[in-house]
């Protein structure tokens, strides 16, 4: 019975551990995020904004080498040119 017990008290230390090391260390950015969209909407959301600029880039840069391709006339646009068609 003792070592069950001992187990059980291990295991509880354990997940109180990992719960601890969320809570009070991985999460207290997003605390801070949390607590400065009360006072600023767009400061909050300027992670968010990076990614939709960087997204844009990408896609804009996507168009960009497609375009050129397509000018270049390097796409083999047969029927067979690809194998799930």
């Amino acid at each position: 019975m003792y070592c069950k017990y001992t187990i059980i008290t291990i295991m509880k230390d354990f997940f109180n551990a990992i719960q601890d090391l969320f809570v009070n260390v991985l999460f207290v950015p997003l605390d801070a995020i949390k607590n400065l969209e009360l006072e600023n909407w767009f400061a909050a959301n300027i992670i968010s904004w990076i990614f939709i600029l960087i997204g844009f880039v990408a896609m804009v840069y996507w168009m960009l080498q497609l375009r050129s391709f397509d000018k270049n006339n390097e796409e083999n646009k047969t029927v067979s040119a690809h194998s799930y068609l």
